[in-house]
């Protein structure tokens, strides 16, 4: 027999509609709180009038209107909610419907407190019902119901459509960026994310209301600070490690973007990868939290405090002589990352004072709620020094603010104070500019500071030369200048090479089909540099990444892969 109704998504124009085209033109993707169309064709002749077209959308193995989990809707004012229900999606008959031939237009709006999520659609007259189609829900920047509504489109397009970023390093005298693939429109990513979501703790304890706590993004935030990384998790994504033993995987060094690893983490069957650091495990945050619809930004911390005992306090034991010091878990790193996420706090206060930007932080430091996850603290309470307020404000807000203690332990076991410094600690917080490859210093969002960067002296300026990704042509040299200071008995110097363009590709290039670049180079100086790696990667241009080790013989290139390949000084070889 055949089917009674047939439907239409019209992927394309919808997803298209919707921002979410660079996901897929073959998979319905929406954002919630906007309407999309599609077209249901029935057997019969319908009648507005008498005939009542029922339409269901679940989530979840578990569905229920109560959670929002589950809604029930038509085309009809006869098709009502239950009165319970709390996330109710909408049906509407377009003008352009031809219901005498049985083909209807219909505009579907799902709420803008939807759970995220993947969906199955039914459709069916009466009491019948037919299992049509499956949908992805994501959050909407573009809606203003949204608690994630971002009302800048130029802002938009930066935290939540950019694949491309900079995340800074370094130490608070030199900066410099690294440049990283988000690729959070690559292939699978829907999956991957909504999987990582289904691998959680709470996910595990109770997934009905894992799936309907969904709806928030502060909760969904919350729960991914946690699967990013491996600590106390079995389906965590990343290993953290700092000891400097990479053995059983790659160096925290290695990874240029994200995609690589969340895809050898789905296709291995969620096993761990070896390893990251903190701007690995934010990278990776900002994939997952861009491709679910939640505007973020990378954000580094220079000379950023670790409080293991939320005092504000890191406390610095110097022993006399002959006295072994205090051993602590505090310290100040050189450097930390994490993420920010924009979205409102409604649970904190109805006046929008705590809206904006949450730092939310995956690399495993501290338990908070008794797992490894960080945030989202709100950014506004971290400068006004509101750290009685979650999540995790006080820990976010010693990492900018603390004050530094220098204690002196003496034989008897007495400590003396040696030197409060309330200054150090966080230095040039820093994240890329919308719409450019500019550093924006961040920092009076944090904490209340005289100056920056730009009014001190006697600094080192980061400088640099890399192939740019933008508008640029791949191999154009970027340059920045160098500032030496003038202190005594200090030399600093800047060694700039000259840099020809590094990749030849060809004139054309076909979708799917194999293509050969030359990449040229010479090592340049008069040593043998060794464990160095040339990695290839992409988003939208390459299906994974591809990387080749090699050891650099002064002068000389010797290439390790298909068999071992010697190359002169500036000879080329081929990929």
């Amino acid at each position: 027999r055949a089917r009674e109704l047939e439907m239409d998504l019209h992927c394309e124009t919808n997803n298209n509609d919707h921002h979410t085209s660079q996901i897929s033109v073959n998979k319905l993707i929406v954002r919630r709180g906007q309407p999309f169309n599609i077209t249901l064709k029935m057997a019969k002749p319908f009648n507005p009038d008498s005939d009542q077209l029922t339409m269901k959308v679940v989530t979840g193995k578990y569905p229920s209107e109560e959670r929002g989990t589950m809604s029930r809707f038509g085309v009809s004012d006869k098709v009502e909610p239950s009165p319970c229900a709390i996330a109710v999606w909408k049906a509407e008959l377009q003008k352009n419907s031809l219901p005498e031939t049985g083909m209807l237009a219909l505009t579907i709006t799902p709420p803008a407190n939807a759970p995220v999520g993947e969906y199955k659609l039914s459709a069916g007259l009466k009491a019948e019902e037919n299992e049509l189609a499956e949908l992805f829900v994501l959050f909407n920047p573009w809606c203003s119901e949204d608690w994630v509504f971002l009302p800048n489109e130029v802002e938009r397009q930066e935290y939540v459509m950019n694949q491309h970023g900079i995340i800074y390093k370094g130490s608070d005298q030199y900066i410099h960026g690294l440049t990283w693939d988000f690729g959070q429109f690559e292939e699978d990513m829907v999956q991957i994310c909504l999987k990582l979501l289904d691998l959680s703790r709470k996910h595990k304890r109770n997934p009905a209301d894992d799936v309907s706590a969904r709806c928030n993004p502060i909760y969904v935030g919350r729960v991914v600070t946690n699967m990013v990384n491996k600590e106390d998790t079995n389906n965590g994504v990343l290993v953290g490690k700092w000891s400097g033993n990479y053995g059983f995987g790659f160096p925290p060094t290695h990874w240029s973007g994200s995609y690589a690893i969340l895809k050898q983490w789905y296709t291995t069957s969620f096993k761990r990868v070896n390893y990251g650091q903190c701007w690995v495990f934010a990278g990776i945050m900002c994939s997952v939290m861009r491709l679910l619809g939640i505007p973020c930004r990378v954000v580094t911390n220079f000379q950023s405090a670790h409080d293991s005992n939320a005092n504000l306090i890191i406390d610095k034991y110097y022993g006399d002589f002959l006295v072994r010091p205090k051993e602590t878990d505090e310290h100040v790193w050189n450097f930390h990352v994490w993420t920010e996420g924009w979205m409102r706090r409604p649970d904190l206060a109805e006046d929008g004072r705590y809206d904006g930007w949450q730092a939310l932080d995956g690399t495993p430091q501290e338990l908070s709620e008794n797992v490894f996850c960080c945030g989202p603290a709100p950014v506004s309470a971290i400068l006004k020094g509101d750290v009685h307020l979650k999540y995790d404000v006080l820990f976010v807000s010693a990492e900018v603010n603390a004050d530094v203690v220098s204690w002196l332990v003496k034989r008897d076991g007495s400590k003396v104070e040696l030197f409060s410094d309330t200054k150090s600690v966080g230095q040039h917080i820093s994240t890329k500019a919308v719409g450019s490859d500019e550093r924006m210093d961040i920092t009076n969002t944090y904490k209340y500071t005289e100056g920056g960067l730009s009014q001190q002296t006697d600094r080192i300026i980061s400088v640099h030369s890399c192939g740019g990704f933008y508008s640029r042509r791949v191999g154009e040299p970027k340059h920045s200048w160098v500032c030496t200071n003038k202190n005594p008995g200090k030399v600093f110097f800047l060694l700039v090479f000259k840099i020809s363009p590094l990749f030849q590709v060809p004139a054309e290039a076909k979708v799917y089909q194999k293509m050969t670049f030359k990449v040229n180079f010479k090592n340049p100086v008069n040593e043998t540099l060794t464990g160095c790696t040339l990695t290839v990667s992409g988003s939208g241009l390459v299906r994974s990444e591809e990387t080749i080790k090699y050891v650099f013989p002064a002068g000389k290139c010797a290439y390790t892969g298909a068999g071992f390949q010697t190359l002169r000084t500036n000879q080329s070889f081929k990929m």
